[in-house]
């Protein structure tokens, strides 16, 4: 299931762009909320715990001379600056922020491999923490949606599409797998799911504030975050 949630939601929201075609950009941005904030809820309350009793029981670099909860705290810095960089090439696709283009004639690669090296990453702690896979899924869909969308109507070959969205689809399956077959990964566990903590921390919040016009808040937006929130809560 770990591995089916994240790629059938991406499936999904594809086949959902193709055959809706959805033009409701309020609906989208509604739905945006609430993956943000299932996310953000996700990671504060099940993935960053986990990290900081990790870094407790395994030695992180030099975790035990120099503290094991200062080493996570600069990973997770570590995890939020590389967010950033990784939006620079990819326009900020990973929280529904892409911009139109007239007619793109070539597979976007910029975009394809910033955005599969951050799924990648996302898959990685769902090995260990298992409630993240509903997470990510539901961070995905919309994503999902929009990406396919903006693809499509850019004049992009159906085919790369295709090819583009299925790889995106496969990476946090592939991440998750890598994650309990190599050596390095499980060694560098805590360190890996700490740099993820601050990829999760930026985009969630940043979807959290970016959904509204205006990066304004309504009162459905509001009742969406909560109710991410209480969902997570019982997950």
């Amino acid at each position: 299931m770990i591995y089916i949630l994240p790629f059938a939601a991406v499936l999904f929201g594809y086949i959902m762009a193709l055959i809706l075609k959805p033009t409701n950009k309020k609906s989208l941005k509604l739905l945006l909320s609430f993956s943000g904030s299932f996310l953000l809820s996700l990671t504060v309350m099940h993935l960053l715990p986990e990290v900081y009793e990790s870094s407790l029981h395994e030695h992180v670099g030099h975790a035990h001379e120099h503290g094991g909860n200062s080493i996570v705290g600069v990973f997770i810095m570590v995890g939020i600056v590389f967010q950033i960089i990784l939006e620079y090439f990819s326009q900020g696709a990973e929280h529904g922020h892409v911009h139109s283009h007239d007619h793109m004639q070539k597979m976007p690669w910029l975009l394809f491999v910033s955005l599969c090296i951050h799924a990648l990453l996302e898959g990685m702690p769902v090995s260990h923490e298992h409630d993240m896979a509903w997470g990510i899924a539901i961070h995905h869909l919309p994503i999902a949606v929009i990406l396919t969308s903006f693809l499509v109507n850019s004049g992009l070959n159906k085919l790369w599409v295709f090819i583009f969205m299925m790889s995106f689809a496969a990476m946090t399956p592939l991440g998750t797998l890598l994650s309990g077959q190599l050596a390095f990964a499980a060694d560098y566990y805590t360190e890996i799911s700490a740099i993820v903590v601050g990829i999760l921390f930026h985009i969630s919040s940043t979807i959290i504030f970016e959904s509204g016009e205006g990066h304004k808040f309504n009162l459905a937006k509001l009742l969406t975050i909560i109710l991410g929130v209480i969902m997570a809560y019982y997950l």
